[in-house]
C-alpha cells in the first residue's frame, strides 16, 4: 500500500458522490441497494442511522473497518486502514458500478466525485501549535503569533489546485486540527488526532455513466502520486516530527 499507514496512527480512503438533486428515499430502493452491496461485501452488516444519513457498516476489526453511506444529496464510502489500496478501490467501485441504476441516477445530476486518503496522526497536546510549528513557523506568518505569550487557537492551513486546465479536476491539501479555545484554555488536550486530507474532486456533469471507471481510475492515479509526492514528505512527515519532538 506504499506504506501509507506506517507513517500515521489511521490511514483510510473514502469517497463521495455528490448529487444535484435529492435521491430517493423509499424502504424498498434503499433496502435493495444495501443487500446489493452486502453481496459483494459481506461484512457490511450492520444498518445504522444518523442524522440525515443512513449507513451500512462493517465490525470494527483491529480498527479496520468500511461503511457505505447515503444522504440526501450524496452517497459516500470508506474504507478505514485497508490492508492494500485495492480493498478500498474494490468497494468504492462497486458503488459507482451500482448505485447509478438503483437510484435512478443520472449523468446530468452528477455534481462531482471525489477522492479522499485521510491521515490522522494521534497528538495529547495543542494540535493547532503543532501544526503552526510543523508547518509555518518558518514562514512569514510566523510573525503574527508572539510564540511565548500567545496561546493558539486555530490553525489549519487549505491549499487547491487545479489539474487540469478547464479546472474541473481539483486537488485540495488540507490540515484539520480540531482544537479549541476551551482545551488552550485548560491546558487539558483531549486525545484527538490531527487529520491530514489529500481531496481529488472531478466536477460533473458527465455525458455518460460508463466514465465513472475512467474517472475514478484518474482520482486513483493523482492521489497516489501527491501522496507520495507532496503530502507525505510535506505535510505528515513534519507533523508527525513536530509531534514527536514535543516533552
Amino acid at each position: 500500500m506504499r506504506d501509507f499507514s506506517e507513517c500515521c496512527s489511521d490511514f483510510y480512503v473514502n469517497q463521495k458522490l455528490a448529487l444535484k438533486m435529492d435521491l430517493p428515499e423509499s424502504r424498498e430502493t434503499l433496502l435493495d441497494l444495501f443487500d446489493r452491496i452486502r453481496r459483494e461485501a459481506p461484512d457490511l452488516d450492520r444498518l445504522r442511522r444518523y442524522e440525515g444519513e443512513l449507513a451500512l457498516e462493517s465490525p470494527d476489526t483491529e480498527r479496520r473497518y468500511r461503511w457505505v453511506a447515503m444522504r440526501q444529496t450524496s452517497i459516500r464510502s470508506g474504507e478505514v486502514n485497508p490492508e492494500e489500496l485495492e480493498s478500498a478501490y474494490r468497494l468504492h467501485r462497486l458503488i459507482l458500478e451500482i448505485a447509478p441504476y438503483y437510484l435512478s441516477i443520472s449523468p446530468l445530476d452528477v455534481d462531482y466525485l471525489e477522492l479522499v486518503f485521510g491521515f490522522d496522526l494521534e497528538a495529547e497536546t495543542n494540535r493547532d501549535e503543532v501544526v503552526f510549528d510543523a508547518l509555518l513557523a518558518d514562514s512569514p506568518l510566523a510573525s503574527l503569533v508572539d510564540a511565548q505569550q500567545d496561546r493558539f487557537l486555530d490553525c489549519q492551513p487549505i491549499v487547491g489546485i487545479a489539474l487540469s486546465e478547464s479546472c474541473d479536476l481539483q486537488a485540495f491539501f488540507e490540515v484539520r486540527s480540531r482544537g479549541s479555545a476551551a482545551e488552550a484554555a485548560s491546558g487539558e488536550f483531549a486525545p484527538e488526532p490531527i487529520s491530514v486530507y489529500l481531496t481529488i474532486r472531478r466536477h460533473g456533469p458527465i455525458t455518460d455513466l460508463a466514465q465513472f471507471p475512467e474517472i475514478f481510475a484518474g482520482l486513483c492515479g493523482h492521489a497516489e502520486r501527491l501522496a507520495e509526492e507532496r503530502v507525505i514528505p510535506n505535510l505528515v512527515m513534519p507533523i508527525r516530527h513536530a509531534i514527536l519532538s514535543r516533552p
